[in-house]
């Protein structure tokens, strides 16, 4: 058990003047980015693209682009395996403008085994509104690769998803004038009133009225009409401005991985511990009878079998005072010896007996 109390500690906190810029805090109204989806064709690749019979749509699509090409090839038998349908996606960032490039992620729709070596054919990417925004096209890259024989088979990685750095180009903007703008938000990324109202008291001592508290999620700037500036003049001078953030007690468990991440504000009531370990080990160790010499006997082989029990008695009791702190419930869970597997359900006990003053979160 000496083992298991390395995987429970505090990290210790930074310096006071490490506290988060606003600009790390918040997003901004509308400076997000927008995803966009497309479909196309990968070719030129060595016999590892789609097998048409077992995906037709691939044999549509190269129907379809050698026909707008004048090539007909309608009632002919098509076995090449040298393309592949793909997905293209990408995102495109805040304030992009026309002409100029983004990445693109490319992804294999039906059975090929490789994108390797492959160059994506023209292919229009499109948002939620239905609308071309960019047109990809060019050589993809793939991380990974495949290698295979008679009797072993060697891969890293995923070969039939690449990338196309700057394989993109924005053909179309998306309409919003900042400059414009009367008022704006602050959307807090992890909402709460404290520090929403610590964000508008930082921003109101450099420009005072232009900011007011909305909501715990959102803080307007000149909303009311007050400030008369530019409001991106005043988002460039208070977004390095630090703020201290205030958040609720919280216990994020991961029971697929065996984490548990407390922050540091959990409190723990008075309550007693314990945690008792059993650990049964069964080994058979058969022995062999041999009959004596010139007798009729034969030889035959006698069970044995060793039973220990461990109850992990030596320690299993620890105390927690009223108002217990993140360092004394990871020392008290750590005097147990315990693992971040029965620290889980230990955490959950807690809670149920009402002890445990958080949230806890199970993912």
């Amino acid at each position: 058990m000496v083992a298991a109390t390395c995987l429970l500690g505090v990290i210790p906190a930074g310096p006071a003047d490490a506290a988060p810029r606003i600009k790390d805090v918040v997003d901004v109204e509308n400076v997000r980015s927008n995803q966009l989806v497309g479909y196309g064709l990968v070719v030129g690749l060595a016999g590892t693209g789609d097998r048409i019979r077992n995906v037709p749509f691939t044999e549509e699509t190269i129907q379809a682009m050698l026909e707008r090409m004048g090539v007909n090839i309608r009632g002919t038998q098509m076995r090449t395996e040298n393309v592949a349908a793909v997905s293209v996606t990408a995102i495109m960032p805040p304030f992009a403008r026309a002409g100029s490039t983004i990445d693109v992620q490319v992804s294999a729709m039906g059975d090929a085994s490789s994108l390797q070596g492959g160059t994506l054919i023209v292919s229009s990417l499109r948002a939620l509104d239905g609308e071309i925004y960019a047109v990809a096209q060019g050589p993809v890259a793939v991380s990974g690769f495949e290698a295979r024989g008679a009797g072993a088979r060697v891969s890293r990685g995923v070969a039939t998803s690449a990338r196309i750095a700057g394989g993109a180009i924005v053909e179309r903007e998306v309409p919003y004038a900042l400059s414009s703008a009367t008022s704006l938000k602050l959307a807090l990324k992890n909402p709460d009133f404290t520090t929403a109202q610590r964000i508008a008291e930082t921003v109101n001592k450099v420009a005072p009225g232009a900011a007011a508290v909305l909501d715990p999620a959102t803080v307007e700037l000149g909303g009311n009409g007050s400030y008369k500036g530019s409001l991106i003049e005043l988002v460039t001078r208070i977004e390095n401005l630090t703020v201290a953030i205030d958040q609720p007690a919280r216990v994020v468990i991961n029971e697929a991985s065996g984490t548990v991440v407390m922050n540091a504000d959990v409190r723990i009531s008075p309550v007693a511990i314990a945690q008792g370990g059993l650990t049964i080990s069964v080994t058979e160790r058969p022995v062999a009878s041999q009959p004596a010499p010139f007798s009729n006997g034969q030889t035959q082989v006698l069970p044995r079998t060793d039973i220990s029990v461990d109850d992990g008695s030596g320690r299993s009791l620890a105390m927690l005072d009223g108002g217990a702190s993140l360092r004394t419930l990871v020392s008290g869970l750590n005097s147990l010896g315990v693992s971040p597997r029965d620290l889980i359900t230990i955490l959950q006990a807690i809670r149920t007996a009402g002890a445990l003053q958080a949230e806890i979160l199970v993912q």
